[in-house]
């Protein structure tokens, strides 16, 4: 079966949104809620893997925690930002039974076999280790997807522009067929309130979150599918005429067994 996304084009992805300034409130809301879910647990954590971490910031954060932090990073420009290890951080290789815990923001939803990533997690956790992690999926979008259906219209063709999302309802069965134990899986949504269609456009670019499909279109939107899109996603505006964008962060979490099963 041929890879739903371009692992290259993910990292030029990411190494962009480190030149040009990173986007990270969904990130550091993401992380801040994980940090809060591990204070009410009661077991030390002492060597820490932190995926798919897009600022220095939040690796500053993550490092003042836990005694111990490593990252492991694809992107070069980025992972020197973060004095991060340059590797595959999807189709992770690691030592098995290295880590107490793994943080993942993202790395799930531009994995090409999610049940195969997170089997990779498992194996690099040791016993009663711990994996937490959240990325955007569900129903997140649906004015970006509405306007990009525009385009597509006014361009008389259609192309792959977002990425298929991971059903939350689903989730548990894949942390279940990667061999984690007590699978939990719960929703954040967030709403944000665009002016304009650019400027959501230049948010995800700076999340590192654009089309990183294998099977996208090579040329951008000409000028009739973009004014389309901008059109469309006016349309949706409330009375202060911005839009309102929903995110849909996936918060997981599953425990590798203890070493007494």
């Amino acid at each position: 079966m041929a890879d739903l996304f371009d692992p290259d084009l993910r990292v030029q992805r990411r190494n962009r949104a480190a030149r040009i300034g990173t986007v990270d409130f969904l990130h550091q809301r993401a992380i801040e809620d994980m940090l809060d879910r591990l204070a009410m647990i009661r077991r030390p954590f002492e060597t820490v893997l932190l995926l798919g971490c897009p600022t220095q910031e939040l690796a500053q954060l993550t490092r003042a925690t836990f005694p111990k932090v490593e990252l492991i990073e694809p992107a070069e420009k980025l992972a020197s930002l973060l004095d991060a290890k340059v590797g595959a951080d999807v189709d992770l290789d690691v030592e098995p039974g290295r880590y107490d815990l793994i943080l993942s923001l993202g790395t799930l939803a531009e994995a090409n076999d999610p049940a195969q990533h997170l089997l990779r997690q498992r194996f690099a956790l040791a016993p009663d280790g711990l994996a937490l992690g959240a990325f955007v999926g569900g129903a997140s979008l649906p004015a970006l997807r509405s306007a990009l259906r525009a385009a597509d219209a006014a361009q008389g063709m259609t192309r792959p522009h977002v990425h298929p999302r991971i059903d939350p309802a689903s989730l548990t069965q894949i942390l279940t067929t990667a061999g984690f134990k007590e699978p939990v899986v719960d929703v954040d949504r967030v709403t944000v309130r665009y002016p304009d269609f650019d400027r959501l456009v230049d948010d995800l670019r700076r999340m590192a979150a654009t089309n990183v499909l294998a099977d996208r279109h090579r040329t951008p939107l000409n000028r009739p599918a973009l004014e389309a899109a901008r059109s469309d996603f006016s349309s949706q505006a409330a009375e202060d005429r911005k839009t309102a964008e929903i995110f849909e962060v996936v918060h997981f979490a599953g425990w590798q067994e203890s070493a007494e099963n």
